[in-house]
């Protein structure tokens, strides 16, 4: 056994620590002495004139909480059976502005330091500057032994939030506990392992309000709530849906379909986020009646698979879990319903803000060969090749790749962006075409944003024997080839430009302490392209 290897079991022993509720509360402390008391874990989200919190504590409260939103009092609500987690909503703010917030018990007493948290300027209002924090990946349960270390996970989203981004955005698989895949009773959420620490979920029953509900607590909780604790207090999260959010990896044989989602997937996605992470709130020019959206037991308007960060005219950010809606109607399927997609485009088409950017939750230009990808290429020889079927795969998904990529090229006077996870990797390509359309008048560029929660099993070299690679159909250069790195992205946007700086950690070669001082290892800068009279 390498020595490697060696300190990463290590590490694993020492994270297990971090599942009990003690020190839980521990590590949501921040290391300037912010007090959160009996927190366990706190994350925000923002728009122009309203805020969502989710929240969760060590110990039950018997009475609802209140949240002070400078004199204002949020609306607060119990999310689960015990009163440990709780939802703190609040609209009518005023765009722009920078708040204090302060929790305090029914009889007044604080529960935790007040902290500030600003809404995001309104539509119209033009602005000068945006960082955004992206990454993918970033579950795992330290039970299990097969996901990089809860405590390296902590100190890889410490360094990236030492770097003051305004908003952090997650792009999918915030949780790994597979229950039916090929390695769930082995390596996942049915190994004896997961199923003595967790127990068994019962599909034909709710999650909340049932046994469900504790298993689902020990089987998530720790993947979410140390490795987030209260640092993002002050900084509005997206938190995206991938497969594994649904509790299973897209896979297709003649045994077991695993997506669309059956009606216990769903319960258990739906549950995970109402305790844990918030939904995306409303916005103007997104459809209250898209799927997922607007349903009664959440935030009015709130949307659950599809959502939109608009931070003035500067940026729109579209983010669509494509796992959650996905069809198998051959020719016609996609991995969004076509009522989102009219709006992915209607957006595109757009021009109110200066940057427009796609965040699937399944990346364009790379494949690894696997089922749930836009692409008809599977591996072989760790190569891809179409001149094997995949089985299950449908044309549609293609066809609406293509669609979508069309009409990002079609923009005018923006980079068409799309920035995604998934893969496990860290690239940057340009697509030129896409089969039948040509896209080099305005080519698109993807960006893989690197995992944080990866371990050894994760990599695609070690499941499929090759890293992601580019498939057939398309002219894609590779300006920086996928890479099986863990790592995160930073984009600095202003009026006339967007900077991406790539930041990596190979856990292979370096020390958890070279963590700490992670710098840009790859910068790259697109500014917006003249729009020709």
């Amino acid at each position: 056994m390498t020595t490697r290897r060696r300190f990463l079991q290590g590490m694993t022993t020492l994270a297990a620590a971090s599942v009990l509720p003690e020190e839980l509360r521990a590590q949501s402390r921040s290391a300037a002495a912010w007090n959160s008391g009996d927190l366990v874990h706190l994350l925000p989200t923002v728009s122009d004139e309203r805020m969502l919190i989710k929240a969760s504590f060590v110990r039950a409260l018997a009475k609802p909480p209140r949240l002070l939103v400078d004199k204002r009092t949020a609306s607060a609500r119990r999310t689960d059976g015990s009163g440990e987690h709780w939802e703190f909503s609040i609209d009518g703010l005023q765009p722009g502005r920078r708040y204090t917030l302060q929790l305090v018990d029914a009889g007044g007493k604080r529960l935790a330091d007040p902290w500030p948290l600003k809404t995001f300027p309104s539509p119209d209002a033009r602005s000068e500057s945006l960082r955004v924090l992206m990454y993918t990946c970033p579950g795992g349960h330290d039970v299990l032994k097969r996901f990089l270390p809860m405590p390296l996970r902590i100190r890889l989203v410490e360094r990236a939030l030492s770097f003051e981004p305004d908003v952090l955005i997650a792009n999918g698989d915030q949780v790994y506990w597979d229950l039916r895949s090929r390695i769930a009773t082995t390596r996942s959420g049915r190994a004896p392992a997961a199923l003595a620490y967790a127990g068994d979920f019962d599909r034909t029953i709710p999650v909340l309000g049932t046994p469900n509900e504790s298993v689902l607590k020990r089987a998530v909780g720790p993947q979410i709530a140390p490795l987030y604790g209260t640092r993002c207090r002050s900084i509005p999260v997206f938190f995206m849906r991938d497969d594994h959010d649904y509790f299973d990896n897209d896979e297709a044989d003649d045994r077991l379909v695993t997506f669309p989602p059956d009606a216990f997937m769903f319960r258990a996605a739906r549950a995970t986020q109402f305790l844990y992470y918030p939904e995306f709130l409303p916005e103007a020019n997104r459809p209250l009646g898209l799927p997922g959206a607007s349903a009664s037991d959440r935030v009015a308007g709130a949307s659950e698979s599809f959502g939109t960060l608009r931070y003035g005219k500067l940026a729109e950010f579209l983010m669509y879990d494509c796992r959650g809606h996905i069809t198998l109607a051959g020719k016609s399927a996609g991995f969004v319903p076509p009522d989102v997609e009219s709006w992915l485009k209607r957006r595109m088409a757009a021009e109110d803000t200066d940057h427009l950017v796609n965040v699937p939750s399944t990346p364009i230009g790379w494949s690894a060969g696997k089922w749930g990808e836009w692409y008809a290429d599977v591996e072989r020889n760790a190569r891809l090749t179409t001149e094997v079927t995949k089985p299950y795969w449908q044309p549609g998904w293609r066809a609406q790749h293509d669609r979508l990529a069309r009409a990002g090229s079609e923009m005018k006077g923006r980079t068409p962006f799309f920035i995604s996870g998934d893969l496990h990797a860290i690239g940057e390509g340009v697509m030129r075409r896409t089969n039948e359309f040509d896209l080099s008048g305005n080519p698109v560029v993807s960006i893989l944003t690197g995992p944080i929660g990866t371990g050894d099993e994760g990599w695609p070299s070690a499941f499929r024997g090759m890293r992601p690679q580019v498939p057939a159909g398309l002219e894609f250069e590779e300006l920086y080839p996928a890479t099986e790195r863990h790592g995160f992205i930073l984009l600095d946007m202003t009026p006339d430009r967007v900077t991406v700086l790539f930041f990596e950690w190979d856990y292979r070669k370096q020390s958890p302490e070279a963590i700490d001082t992670l710098q840009p290892f790859r910068t790259s800068e697109w500014k917006r392209p003249t729009v020709r009279a």
